[in-house]
């Protein structure tokens, strides 16, 4: 047996035994009616869904052309994206249903919009840019916090033709400026401020800074949301409420623009390997209906659910299942402006107890979080109404899911651990609930019609049960990438180059003796440590599995004997102080669980880990940490605070040890 195979077998001997949850009670009836939903046609399936689930001007006459790496679908259709996620809805006597709750930092700011309510507010944008001379083809940059005019001003430009690209508001001018020259971007949608933790989080100052970085940007909009003071440039900069307030909001006389399917929709940029982020082309019929088909299944989304996609519109993962999603099925979302701790620990259950939420999806980081502070906040409220449980944007370990399903959902809900990325557009690999067995830790099987597999160096497919490798797609899905921007190289190299006309995720996986896909990070997150490669989920995984661990992030130093070491960040339930002695304990319990090789060379307790506005770890820099290096760029923490205090611990450790 190898040392991967043994560490596969250790990690499975974590997961609670392979503990498995069978399908909710109440989704009996749909497990029952549901036989052979995998075993559908893919080609078919996707047809159905591109005419049934989507409204055309002009109907697609070739449902998809592959020329690898470049795939087209839904070929000769004329379509708009703001059509299918507003107008249609009203057209067809759902005016007043609920597309938005929108709860601002402040519990007492809300609105509820219903999608007549969005539809005006759609179309006064949409004149508003069009006196700007934003048209059909032009490109415009939107940078706004978690605010109704955020979905407003994409479905705004949709109508028109117009591509955008939004970029997170918690991004440093240098991040602004770079995507807005990238994409020549003329206009920019921006707010004064953001509000976060009870202060303005200033937006437009570093506006200014990224325009004057970007001269092809023409105009710029600003929203007042926070009430901190900005400089507007003459001629450059309007206010909204002077643009758009007085503008008519006569859908008839702003027609929806038909769009080709291929025609841009937006560029999603993506962190790479590389300094410049990568322009990520996603177009508009194929990844429309991807989103909606996949928000349709996968959440079991009916006409009475309220959904809650806890991100931010900024990621790949608001733009797919906050707004173009749920909008394209009629659904009535929950909206939320601030932290899940702001005025207290409680406020998302806060949230989903009065919105009476039936589906909340979130990330992995946002679940050990809510773990450290104890489920005490979340039993002050009755959560009853929720249904089914969603983890998105990094691997899942076992026990929040457990926790998650346990405290949050009442140990009755399906939670269903979805596997995709920016460059995916779309759900790839999750569980159907009712469908689907559930293990915790394992997204479980791919959605219909995506052809996942594990690759070995070799590019040959490891069968199921026989240890870890590449994540790899062999073949198109409507919401796929179309390309980098302006980069075709890149894209055929980053995605295509090792195995030929087959999509390298970047992710570790392995596939289970049943066929299940356990996904272990990314593969520059595996470590080699004297020969044996590690994963830096599996032994996150195996430290949270301790019963005093809240949350772990490992990452790896140099080391002259063993190549590199595993270093590990422990934070403690409860806000424990660490020890010499618990650092033996949790080494030993690494040991124990995976195998002497993984045990950490070092650990260094901390309060908090340095992470993104988002949620994410930044692991980066805790490989600068550890390597002693000059740290990266922290501008889009959450607290760039942390990081010093880590570095401090670390250098105390450090210094122990001699």
């Amino acid at each position: 047996m190898t040392q991967a195979q043994q560490n596969n077998q250790n990690i499975a001997a974590l997961l609670l035994e392979q503990r498995r949850y069978p399908p909710s009670a109440d989704f009996a009836a749909q497990a029952n009616a549901g036989e052979g939903f995998y075993d559908q046609d893919p080609d078919t399936f996707w047809e159905n869904e591109g005419r049934n689930r989507l409204s055309w001007f002009t109907p697609f006459t070739t449902l998809k052309q592959w020329d690898p790496p470049f795939a087209k679908w839904y070929l000769g259709g004329k379509i708009n994206a703001c059509y299918n996620c507003v107008d249609r809805h009203v057209e067809n006597g759902l005016g007043a249903k609920v597309a938005y709750h929108w709860e601002g930092e402040n519990p007492a700011d809300r609105l509820t919009i219903t999608y007549a309510d969005l539809q005006q507010r759609v179309v006064k944008a949409a004149n508003a840019f069009k006196h700007l001379g934003i048209g059909k083809g032009t490109h415009v940059g939107i940078y706004m916090g978690m605010v109704p005019e955020l979905p407003v001003t994409m479905l705004a430009l949709t109508r028109i033709g117009a591509p955008f690209t939004v970029v997170f508001g918690g991004f440093s001018a240098d991040s602004l400026g770079g995507r807005l020259n990238d994409m020549q971007c003329e206009h920019l949608i921006t707010q004064d401020g953001a509000w976060r933790r009870g202060k303005p989080n200033p937006l437009k100052p570093i506006a200014d800074e990224a325009m004057a970085m970007a001269p092809s940007v023409k105009s710029c909009v600003v929203l007042r949301r926070a009430g901190n003071e900005v400089a507007m440039t003459d001629g450059r900069d309007h206010w909204w409420s002077d643009l758009v307030d007085g503008q008519s909001d006569d859908a008839a006389a702003c027609p929806c623009e038909p769009m080709d399917s291929e025609d841009l929709l937006f560029l999603m940029y993506s962190s790479g390997t590389t300094g410049k982020p990568k322009g990520v082309v996603h177009t508009t019929a194929g990844y429309l209906c991807g989103t909606a088909t996949t928000h349709h299944y996968i959440f079991d989304i009916k006409p009475e659910t309220v959904y809650w996609c806890a991100a931010d519109i900024g990621w790949i993962t608001g733009h797919s299942y906050i707004v173009f999603g749920p909008l394209v099925n009629a659904a009535t979302s929950v909206m939320y402006e601030s932290t899940p701790d702001y005025p207290d620990k409680d406020r998302w259950w806060d949230i989903i107890e009065r919105y009476k939420v039936t589906v909340l999806y979130c990330a992995p980081t946002a679940i050990r979080t809510h773990m450290k502070w104890g489920p005490e906040y979340a039993h002050k409220h009755d959560l009853s109404s929720l249904k089914v449980l969603g983890s998105v944007g990094e691997p899942i370990n076992p026990e929040a899911w457990v926790w998650y399903r346990d405290h949050i959902g009442g140990g009755r809900t399906p939670v269903v651990d979805t596997w995709w990325q920016t460059e995916n557009g779309m759900i790839l690999v999750s569980p159907l609930p009712g469908l689907t067995t559930l293990k915790p830790g394992s997204a479980t099987k791919p959605f219909i019609g995506v052809q996942a597999a594990v690759f070995d160096n070799d590019g040959k497919e490891i069968p199921p049960g026989e240890g870890a490798g590449f994540m790899v797609v062999k073949g198109p899905w409507p919401a796929m990438l179309r390309g980098l921007y302006n980069d075709e190289a890149r894209y055929r190299d980053v995605y295509w180059s090792r195995f030929e006309n087959t999509y390298l995720a970047g992710d570790g996986a392995r596939v289970d003796e049943d066929g299940d896909f356990w996904l272990m990070g990314r593969i520059d997150d595996v470590m080699n440590v004297s020969g044996h490669r590690l994963s830096t989920i599996e032994i996150e995984s195996a430290l949270v599995d301790h019963p005093e661990v809240a949350e772990a992030a490992v990452t790896a130093r140099s080391d002259a004997i063993t190549g590199q070491a595993v270093v590990a960040y422990v934070i403690l339930k409860g806000g424990k102080d660490g020890s010499p002695e618990k650092s033996a304990e949790l080494r030993e319990h690494v040991a124990k669980v995976i195998g002497p090789i993984a045990k950490p060379a070092n650990i260094v307790f901390t309060p908090e880990l340095p992470k993104t506005r988002s949620g994410k770890i930044m692991r980066r820099l805790l490989k600068d940490v550890a390597e002693n290096r000059t740290l990266g760029d922290t501008t889009t923490l959450a607290d760039a605070s942390v990081v010093d205090e880590i570095a401090q611990r670390a250098k105390l450790e450090a210094d122990k040890e001699g």
